[in-house]
């Protein structure tokens, strides 16, 4: 008879933890992210809930099999109100989603999308630098 011992890499998640939906690849096994997880870009998930790309950036309730913080498993999604903003994660791209706006800032600088189809550059000082064409087209152009 074989005895065989296994020595756990990381403490044990017992019971239900909140995390965040981060993707949802075209394969359906969602990446979710959760506190202490052990990859910044989130963990490969199975999932007992049906998930559909409007769930991104949803908090999930997850378990984890046989206690493994690697093994992360999607019991549902929390209700109540919709997630604020949804970020989609991949090797090639980041996209950001908000119903009214998204505003990136840093010190006097800014970068404001609105759902009108605005898109607001603020600064103390642009530089608009290219190696190809630098185009400016618009239904009407103003200068100063």
């Amino acid at each position: 008879m074989t005895v065989q011992y296994f020595l756990p890499s990381q403490a044990r998640l017992d019971g239900v933890m909140i995390g965040t939906l981060l993707a949802l690849p075209d394969d359906g096994s969602p990446r979710v992210s959760f506190p202490g997880c052990a990859d910044a870009q989130g963990l490969v998930a199975r999932s007992m809930a049906a998930l559909t790309g409007a769930d991104i950036g949803a908090q999930v309730a997850l378990m984890f099999e046989n206690g493994d913080p690697m093994r992360p498993l999607v019991i549902g999604r929390l209700l109540g109100a919709a997630p604020a903003a949804q970020v989609k994660l991949d090797d090639e791209r980041l996209e950001l989603r908000a119903e009214q706006e998204i505003v990136l800032r840093c010190g006097k600088a800014s970068i404001t999308l609105t759902r009108a189809g605005k898109v607001i550059i603020q600064g103390a000082y642009l530089s608009s630098r290219s190696s190809g064409v630098n185009r400016i087209k618009g239904g009407s152009v103003q200068i100063n």
